[in-house]
C-alpha cells in the first residue's frame, strides 16, 4: 500500500500498544511505529541495471514476511534507539517497532499486487483485493487519528484509527464478494465458463471494481460497480499469450525465456500480447488506468533475435491522462453501466 498509509497503520498500532500516555513517550513511539511501518519497503532498493525484472521479485519478498517481522523490527530498533533512549528503554522501542513492522505486510496482501507472507515455506504471492493500493478514504480517517492521538496524548484515538482501518477492510471484502458474483453471473450470462475470474478494486475507491475472467483463449475485462446497486460496465477482450502462436521464435534456453516465466509468475500467468506503438508487448492484464480496459499499466518487451543471455526490456506507463481520466469518471459516475440483466450475452 502507500507509503502515507503504511506508516499511519504503524504508528497507529505501536500507540495502541503503548503502556503509557505522557506527551514524549507518546510522541516517541508515533515516530517509531510509522518508520518501522515503512521499513519493509525498502526492499525497493534491490534492484540491478542489468537485470529489470529482479525488482519484481524482491519487493515484498524476505522483508514482508511473517516469520522476518521479529526480526525486522529489532534492525529497525538498533537503528533508532540512539534517538528513542532519552523517553523508551530498549523494550520499550522494540515493542514499538515490533507493532509498528507487523502492520505493514498483512496491509500490503490486501492489497492486489501479490506479498510474499509464507516466505521461505512459500513463494506464494498472497492478494486479497479487498482495498486499493492507494485509498484516501481508508487513510485519511485513519491518519487524523494517529495525528490527534499523537498530539492530544490520548491512545483512544489510535484505537478509533485501528478501528476504522479493520471496518473499511471489512467492507472491502464486501464489496469483493459482490463484484465477484457480478462478474461470475456476466461470465454465466455470456455463455462462458469463467472458470479463472479475479476481481479488484480499480484506483482509490471500494466503489468501482476490475472483474478479469478467462473462457477459451480468451480473456475478458470488465469493470463492475457495487454500489448502491451492483451494476455491469461491459469492456474488451484480449488472446491469451501462447508461446507456440505469438512467440514461436523464441529460444527456450535464452534469458529472456526465463525471464518471461519470472514475468508470469509475477502476473500469476495473467499475461496477453498487446501492440504498442513500440511494437508488441507481453502484458500483465491484472491492471489498468481504466478498469474495463486492456490498456496495460506495465509489460515485457521481448526481442526473439536478441543475444541468447540478454534480458527483456521493461516498461511502465502510469500516466492518468485527461482521456483516461474522464473515462475512469464516467465509470464511477455509471455512465456506461446497467444492472446484469441487460447483458443476456
Amino acid at each position: 500500500m502507500d507509503p502515507i498509509s503504511q506508516g499511519a497503520i504503524g504508528a497507529a498500532a505501536a500507540q495502541s500498544g503503548s503502556g503509557s500516555e505522557q506527551r514524549r513517550k507518546l510522541l516517541t513511539v508515533t515516530w517509531l511505529g510509522c518508520l518501522a511501518g515503512l521499513a519493509p519497503d525498502l526492499d525497493i532498493l534491490i534492484q540491478s541495471p542489468t537485470d529489470p525484472l529482479l525488482f519484481l521479485e524482491f519487493h515484498r519478498h524476505f522483508t514482508h514476511a511473517l516469520v522476518f517481522i521479529p526480526f525486522g523490527a529489532l534492525l529497525v530498533s538498533v537503528g533508532t534507539f540512539w534517538l528513542a533512549r532519552r523517553t523508551l528503554s530498549f523494550r520499550e522501542t522494540y515493542l514499538a517497532c515490533l507493532l509498528g513492522y507487523a502492520t505493514h505486510a498483512l496491509l500490503d496482501a490486501c492489497t492486489s499486487y501479490g506479498t510474499q507472507l509464507f516466505w521461505p515455506f512459500s513463494n506464494m504471492r498472497i492478494a486479497w483485493n479487498n482495498v486499493s493500493v492507494v485509498d484516501p478514504l481508508f487513510t485519511l480517517p485513519l491518519l487524523t487519528c494517529v495525528l490527534t492521538a499523537a498530539f492530544t496524548n490520548k491512545r483512544r484515538w489510535a484505537l478509533l484509527g485501528i478501528v476504522w482501518a479493520c471496518v473499511y477492510l471489512s467492507f472491502g471484502v464486501v464489496q469483493m464478494q459482490r463484484a465477484t458474483s457480478a462478474a461470475m453471473e456476466l461470465a454465466s450470462q455470456r455463455g462462458h465458463s469463467g472458470a479463472r475470474l479475479t476481481v479488484k478494486p480499480s484506483f482509490g475507491n471500494l466503489l468501482l471494481w476490475k472483474s478479469i475472467y478467462a473462457d477459451g483463449d480468451n480473456y475478458y475485462v470488465d469493470a463492475i460497480r457495487a454500489m448502491p446497486e451492483v451494476q455491469v460496465c461491459p469492456g474488451e477482450r484480449i488472446e491469451k499469450l501462447s508461446l507456440a502462436k505469438h512467440l514461436s521464435a523464441l529460444d527456450t534456453d535464452s534469458q529472456q525465456a526465463r525471464d518471461l516465466e519470472r514475468f508470469r509468475w509475477f502476473s500469476n500467468d495473467y499475461l496477453a500480447l498487446f501492440n504498442t506503438n513500440a511494437g508488441p508487448q507481453v502484458i500483465d492484464i491484472r491492471y489498468s488506468m481504466v478498469p474495463n480496459q486492456v490498456d496495460p499499466m506495465w509489460g515485457i518487451f521481448i526481442d526473439t533475435e536478441a543475444p541468447a543471455d540478454q534480458h527483456v526490456r521493461w516498461d511502465s506507463n502510469r500516466n492518468l491522462n485527461a482521456t483516461k481520466r474522464q473515462q475512469f469518471n464516467a465509470l464511477l459516475a455509471g455512465d456506461g453501466c446497467g444492472p446484469l440483466w441487460q447483458y443476456d450475452g
